[in-house]
């Protein structure tokens, strides 16, 4: 059963907010990290990508650059551009985009319950993104940015946040660079509390839909901090790390496509004729074509789109995994063809969030910079859950959530 408990948020004044919130430090790099912070010291950047504030190219894993995030977090406070809630409340997060509107409520969740997988994840973490977060939480002593669960929906908790949301949000605003919404409110009653805690502890599982390498880093944290100490209880805050937990049904799934350098010593001719193997191929043309069903694909290559289309018997619909068109197209196209054998650390690849729209691929591959690209179909919270259900995992880069959630709305102090 999962175990959730409310905490003192540390948060911006209302006037404040804007300048404070980010987007989570893992979406863009140093440079676009320091462009968006440009010219405003209230930016959490300078906590999530303290690297902005040293010379350009410095290495963002240096020791000083985690010691800086502290030394900034520290100062937010002191400035009371961070300023901690007296009490422990627990706090509903709704996001807009494209009209849809996704309420989630931002708990401590269990350092435990993700060690013995009542917190169910569906990725592979790698042990160095793992370790650069361990660094962050520890030297803050603090999650500072959420991580982003699932649970299956429950009627009490919508009743819940919706009593809640029918009020004025605390904070209201629309994000300059992406036009998304952001509310956000305090839950501040007692037996509202009392009872978020009380469902949440019938739930068998929790899912981890965004934030797998912060949800490791904070549990690691938390347990390190356990073995430390010789009156450890398992009450203390350090058993919890923030996440924002959403209803399933709300949550939706966009693709996660690929793009690649090169087709293994291949023509084109002889890249197509292969792919013909295992696929029904057909040209599309010039203009952008999208996947429309599960094990349909979209290829781009020297300026025309195709369709492919899985042939009977080359996956099973009874395999959870094998059933994905993220393990179709790695299996019978990135290993069998372009001999692409893993994903997480094969340079010759990258990955295109779907946010970034098709366009995007086509840009990549027109500029040189890339030979092909592979568009998905999205895979679907259904999928996610019987995978994290069956203790499987799925392959990398398999999927994009969106919108992404705003960092520096709320913080969690593990003190």
């Amino acid at each position: 059963m999962a175990k959730v408990k409310p905490f003192k948020g540390i948060r911006p004044p209302q006037t404040l907010v804007e300048e404070v919130a980010s987007r989570p430090y893992d979406v863009l790099n140093s440079e676009e990290a320091r462009a968006e912070a440009h010219g405003n010291e209230k930016s959490l950047y300078h906590i999530i990508k303290p690297e902005i504030d040293f010379p350009v190219g410095t290495d963002e894993h240096d020791t000083a650059v985690y010691e800086k995030a502290a030394a900034n977090f520290a100062m937010f406070q002191d400035k009371g551009w961070l300023v901690q809630d007296e009490a422990e409340h627990y706090y509903v997060y709704a996001q807009t985009m494209n009209g849809r509107t996704q309420y989630g409520l931002v708990v401590g969740a269990n350092v435990q319950d993700y060690l013995t997988g009542t917190i169910k994840k569906h990725e592979l973490t790698r042990k160095d993104k793992e370790e650069d977060r361990m660094k962050h939480v520890r030297i803050n002593d603090a999650n500072i940015e959420p991580v982003f669960f699932a649970y299956p929906e429950d009627k009490e908790l919508n009743q819940i946040v919706s009593k809640y949301t029918a009020a004025k949000p605390i904070y209201d605003f629309v994000a300059e660079l992406d036009g998304f919404g952001h509310q956000f409110w305090i839950v501040d009653d007692k037996a509202d509390m009392d009872r978020i805690t009380a469902i949440f502890a019938e739930m068998p599982s929790l899912y981890i839909a965004d934030g797998h390498h912060r949800s490791a880093a904070a549990a690691l944290v938390g347990a390190e901090k356990a073995k430390l100490n010789p009156t450890h209880t398992g009450d203390e805050e350090y058993n919890f790390f923030m996440a924002v937990c959403f209803p399933d049904t709300q949550l939706t799934i966009i693709d996660y496509n690929r793009v690649v350098k090169d087709l293994n010593g291949l023509s084109n001719e002889a890249f197509l004729a292969a792919l013909d193997k295992s696929f029904i191929v057909e040209k599309k043309g010039e203009e952008i074509y999208k996947p429309v069903a599960l094990h349909n694909f979209a290829l781009y290559l020297d300026g025309v789109w195709y369709s492919l289309t899985a042939k009977e018997g080359t996956y099973n619909d009874n395999d959870p995994i094998g059933v994905l068109d993220v393990t179709i197209s790695s299996n019978l196209i990135l290993d069998e063809i372009l001999g692409i054998k893993d994903l997480r650390s094969d340079k010759r690849i990258d990955f295109v969030g779907g946010i970034r729209g098709l366009e995007g691929l086509k840009c990549r591959v027109d500029s040189g910079e890339m030979k092909v690209a592979l568009a998905l179909y999205a895979v679907s919270m259904k999928q996610l859950i019987d995978i994290a259900d069956t203790g499987n995992i799925m392959p990398p880069k398999t999927t994009w959530f969106e919108p992404k959630l705003r960092s520096g709305l709320v913080i969690h102090k593990l003190a």
